[in-house]
């Protein structure tokens, strides 16, 4: 948990800024949907897969799956080629299956709002329940996918692992308009500058403001920068 204090808030305002104004604030969702159940399917493929791959995937799918009854009743091998390049196909199609029989048998086929509801439907955990809560809904949801924590940690605004805790703290620091576009700024800035395998800190917009980079007055040593991630 990180301490709330005036010093980090108003780094927070600075970084927040400049994700504005290098990205805009009109982000838009990765996955390519249509309706609240296409982006439930997307999210749900998603995992451990890229969205790139998913968005060639789901036009096919949804055409020949176009609501939850048609999942709900869809033959799992046929499903499971359908989704096989995403990724962990079996268990994937399973949950779709199941998730949309409760979908039809529960919420007559639509997709719920409440983040309580959500999070209780198969295959469905608070990074899939706030992407269609906050894209869907417009309702103010802090998504934490792989490039949120690692990226939350770089920049010293959590020091949490799991991605609940993360979530828990950057909602105390990010002011609420913010929290849907921060999310796709830096999955923007993770897939372009701040990659896992190779920081680009020399070209980043954020560097001064990041601990671990070396341009901040905490950055310190290696040995202290492996400890800010």
């Amino acid at each position: 948990m990180v301490r709330k204090t005036e010093k980090l808030m108003l780094r927070v305002s600075e970084i927040l800024h400049r994700l504005d104004e290098e990205y805009g604030a009109d982000t838009k969702c990765y996955l390519h949907h249509e309706n609240p159940l296409q982006l439930l399917i997307a999210t749900i493929l998603s995992a451990q897969c890229t969205d790139a791959r998913v968005n060639l995937v789901t036009p096919a799918l949804f055409q020949k799956y176009p609501d939850a009854q048609a999942f709900a009743g869809a033959d799992l091998k046929e499903l499971e080629e359908s989704i096989h390049s995403c990724g962990f196909y079996h268990s994937k199609a399973r949950n779709i299956i199941a998730c949309c029989d409760r979908l039809v048998r529960d919420y007559g086929g639509n997709v719920p709002g409440d983040i309580q509801e959500l999070v209780t439907l198969p295959g469905v955990g608070r990074k899939t329940a706030n992407v269609i809560r906050g894209n869907i809904f417009e309702e103010p949801s802090v998504v934490v996918d792989t490039h949120v924590g690692r990226i939350s940690r770089k920049l010293g605004l959590t020091k949490e692992e799991d991605p609940e805790k993360v979530e828990y703290d950057l909602m105390k620091i990010l002011p609420k308009e913010h929290w849907i576009r921060y999310n796709m700024q830096i999955i923007t800035l993770g897939r372009t500058i701040c990659k896992a395998q190779s920081q680009k800190c020399e070209e980043c917009f954020l560097q001064d403001l990041c601990p671990s980079a070396g341009g901040g007055r905490n950055s310190g040593s290696k040995g202290d920068k492996k400890k800010l991630k």
